[in-house]
Parts: structure tokens; C-alpha cells; sequence
């Protein structure tokens, strides 16, 4: 969900922003296993398709290849760190730049109810924002 609603927001900017690629990896993902059936009901809420989804591995190809990266848990940056010791400095949690929150932290909703994952769906929506004003004061620098 967080690659399709950040990839979308990130389209409605101007360059170099809406040139980013949105790439999601799994830190225990597998190959080519679809989104759940509850993640694309959730973003077809707003319009967003997910049904051609399919799940990857967090590869050291794929970390030389971005310019940031934004895991959902601290649990999920320290496995990160414990496999990829060399990581950039550009890893943060996807809920870090919201001003004044009090959870950073967006926990997964893999096997709940649908309930669980409209309340990932709003924090990710939540944290969007920030994210793509910490992305503009990168690109300045």
C-alpha cells in the first residue's frame, strides 16, 4: 500500500520528485507473492490498483539503487542493519518526519481483518505529507 500511495503522490510533483521510483521490498518477503486481497480492497477505495502487486526480498542491489529508504517498524530497520550492515544514511521510518507523533511506528496488518489494514492505510496516508517535504529538502541540498 505504501509503494502505490507514496508512488502517487510523488507523480502529482514536479521534478525531480515525479521522477522516483517507489520500489517496495520485504525484509522476510519472498518472490512474486500477490498483495492481500484486504490491501487492494483498501487502495481501490481511493482508485489506486494493487492486483498486480507482487512481493520481493530487500536486496543489497536494491539498497544501492535508492535514494531513501523507509521501513514501517524499527523491528524492520534493525533487521535491515543486521543484514546490510553498510546501509545508507538515508534509512528512516516511513512515520519519522510527522511532526509531533506519537507513533512512529505503522504495524502490520499481514493476516487481520480488514479493519486492521484501513488503519495502516490512514497512517501511511498520514505520513505521505512529510515525506514528501523531507524529499524536497534533499533534493535542495
Amino acid at each position: 500500500m505504501a509503494e502505490r500511495l507514496l508512488g502517487h503522490a510523488l507523480a502529482a510533483e514536479s521534478p525531480p520528485l515525479s521522477d522516483l521510483i517507489v520500489v517496495s521490498a520485504g525484509v522476510a518477503a519472498g518472490y512474486g507473492d500477490p498483495a492481500s486481497g484486504n490491501s487492494v480492497a483498501a487502495l481501490r477505495k481511493v482508485n489506486l490498483d494493487l492486483s498486480n502487486h507482487q512481493s520481493q526480498p530487500l536486496t543489497q542491489e536494491l539498497i544501492d539503487r535508492s535514494f531513501a529508504i523507509f521501513g514501517m517498524t524499527q523491528s524492520h530497520l534493525d533487521i535491515m542493519e543486521h543484514y546490510f550492515p553498510d546501509l545508507p544514511t538515508s534509512v528512516h521510518l516511513f512515520r519519522e518526519f510527522i511532526k509531533d507523533s506519537s507513533t512512529p511506528e505503522i504495524p502490520d496488518p499481514y493476516g487481520q481483518d480488514f479493519d486492521a489494514y484501513c488503519e495502516c492505510f490512514d497512517s501511511i496516508i498520514e505520513a505521505i505529507p512529510s515525506i514528501v517535504n523531507y524529499l524536497k529538502q534533499e533534493f535542495k541540498s
